[in-house]
């Protein structure tokens, strides 16, 4: 095991399930501390206090440039990944820039925003991993610049930046770092202009970043977003328009928050406190127990095994992402669903027991059937479990006991979303094999898992009922399965503060529901929709687990005349 500063591990409070660093990695007690240190300084400002913030950004940018192997003469603070791609974009000497085309849309939007405005042309480098030989073929003479990504964010592939210097030459190298920086051992120094937003591995919240420079960058570039701060004596209020500070300071647009600058110097220190290898090990020993697990449930790596850093891609043939994804969310683990894979992603503080939570979400949901007179299942779904199966007359005795105008039904969470297994009483009018509501799909897609009892809503046919929902759970606590009660109202009582649910009789009428509720809420008609409009409608699709129902990707293409990609696109945009 690799050996970690105790007290690095003692600053972090995440759940053992959060699996989903390459997205967000929630804050130290070292942040969280700062920032609540810094804010409370603002409320009692005195004469000093602005310029003592101030200095918050010294300390960030010391903490950077100590970490990069520079000087703070070498490092901006930016306040996220994307403000440092579009500095370097429009600052750049023009030329061809060779961008792969598969990066993540942060790399690749400044540099089409650019050549739009007339200041580069863009070269697209397509295919897979991007290697020292594949960006040596695509190398031109009218290429100026090289713009890669440290980590690939779908597969975790770590470039290697050693040799892609090597390749590029005297052209400029820049390297989006914000899947690597402070968690790989990376040799930073190659790159000409590098840039980490610090809300994922770095932990530092959102609204944190930089960016550092090589003297070869400070002389080619001309910085054209540049605003006073970034300009010569900024401090000089003379009617004039200064030069750019020759510095990395020339990048500067206005002064950004102390409170995040300071909270962006916390992380940092602590990822100097543990060292860069000793976290690096940490992650890689984690990886290799997930991807065992994995392994032995039947699932298929899809990232990279070689020169991967803490991203691990996997599938599970026979299972939609969605459902595998669903599983793991009923489990209280954090991953990131993609249209054709999950994606887990570890940090240093991350237990040895997620590997375990792992294996059993998956083992819940592969496990043969071992009872018999188990209920019939909808083609393609998981078998329920033993408690489940145990509780199926339980459903009918309460129903019984409970009287008319009562409803008893079981839902099986392996099964999203026909996941009704039992049900008695008709105040809904379902039956096994029927849908989830609207409201508990949505619940089990944000994970949300807490028991929701006495909450008032309508039926179908509009009359008033109370509901119960009871989320059932194994014992290791992971929710399997909800017990749900819905009772008429007595005497005409109306609803205070209701629930808005729907009880669809199929699965088909949900998916109808779900996608006519997220068009009208554009309340533009899809025939005069643009594409912002229809990626708010998959969006709030997404919220809604739309897209835990089976050929869901199709069905929405059809309704929006797209095509599938375009919605895996989408998709792949909002969950980042």
């Amino acid at each position: 095991m690799s050996r970690i500063a105790p007290r690095y591990l003692l600053q972090f409070d995440e759940p053992a399930g959060y699996l989903d660093f390459a997205r967000f990695g929630p804050p130290s007690h070292a942040v969280l501390d700062t920032t609540v240190h810094l804010l409370d300084q603002t409320t009692t400002a005195g004469p000093s206090t602005v310029d003592e913030l101030m200095r918050q950004e010294v300390r960030a940018k010391a903490a950077a440039a100590r970490l990069s192997g520079t000087d703070t003469d070498h490092v901006v603070l930016l306040p996220n990944t994307s403000s440092g791609l579009f500095q370097a974009a429009f600052n750049t000497p023009g030329g061809e820039v060779l961008v792969p085309a598969a990066e993540f849309p942060a790399n690749t939007y400044p540099w089409a925003r650019a050549e739009q405005a007339g200041l580069l042309t863009v070269r697209w480098l397509r295919g897979g991993h991007v290697t020292p030989e594949a960006v040596a073929a695509a190398l031109t003479p009218a290429v100026t610049t090289v713009a890669v990504s440290a980590v690939d964010y779908r597969t975790g592939y770590r470039a290697d930046l050693a040799a892609l210097r090597e390749v590029v030459g005297d052209r400029l190298l820049v390297v989006d770092a914000i899947q690597g920086f402070g968690v790989a051992d990376e040799p930073w120094e190659a790159a000409d202009i590098l840039v980490a937003g610090g809300q994922k591995w770095l932990r530092a919240g959102w609204g944190t970043g930089f960016a550092v420079l090589s003297d070869r960058a400070l002389e080619r570039t001309r910085p054209l977003l540049s605003g006073w701060t970034g300009a010569l004596d900024p401090g000089l209020f003379d009617e004039m328009i200064h030069p750019p500070d020759p510095t990395a300071a020339g990048w500067s647009i206005s002064n950004l928050s102390p409170v995040t600058s300071g909270a962006l110097a916390a992380a940092l220190e602590l990822v100097e406190q543990a060292r860069v290898p000793a976290i690096a090990g940490r992650i890689a020993e984690r990886i290799g127990e997930l991807e065992q697990v994995l392994e032995s449930a039947g699932g298929r790596i899809v990232s990279a095994t070689e020169r991967r850093a803490g991203i691990l891609g996997f599938d599970l043939p026979g299972y939609p992402a969605e459902q595998v994804g669903a599983a793991l969310t009923a489990a209280d683990i954090a991953a990131t669903v993609r249209p054709d894979h999950v994606r887990l992603s570890p940090h240093a503080s991350t237990p040895a027991t997620a590997a375990d939570r792992v294996r059993a979400a998956l083992a819940r949901l592969v496990r043969p059937v071992t009872t018999v007179a188990a209920p019939a299942r909808a083609a393609g779904g998981a078998p329920p479990s033993d408690v489940l199966t145990a509780l199926v007359p339980a459903v009918h005795g309460l129903a019984a006991m409970l009287g008319p105008g009562n409803e008893v039904l079981l839902h099986d969470l392996s099964k999203l979303p026909d996941s009704i297994i039992a049900i008695a009483g008709d105040v809904t009018g379902r039956t096994v094999g029927g849908p989830m509501t609207d409201l508990l799909l949505g619940l089990i897609r944000r994970g949300t898992t807490q028991n929701l009892t006495n909450y008032l809503t309508y039926g179908p046919d509009g009359r008033s009922i109370r509901s119960s929902t009871l989320f059932l759970r194994d014992g290791e606590g992971t929710a399997i399965g909800c017990l749900c009660v819905n009772s008429e109202l007595a005497n005409g009582e109306q609803p205070r503060t209701p629930h808005r649910e729907t009880f669809p009789p199929d699965v088909d009428s949900l998916q109808r529901f779900l996608v006519d509720r997220a068009i009208t809420k554009t309340g533009v008609p899809i025939e005069l929709m643009k594409k912002a409009h229809k990626a708010a409608v998959v969006r709030e699709l997404d919220d809604a687990g739309f897209f835990l129902i089976k050929e869901s990707v199709e069905h929405l293409a059809g309704q929006l005349d797209v095509t599938r990609h375009t919605i895996y696109n989408y998709l792949n945009e909002i969950r980042g």
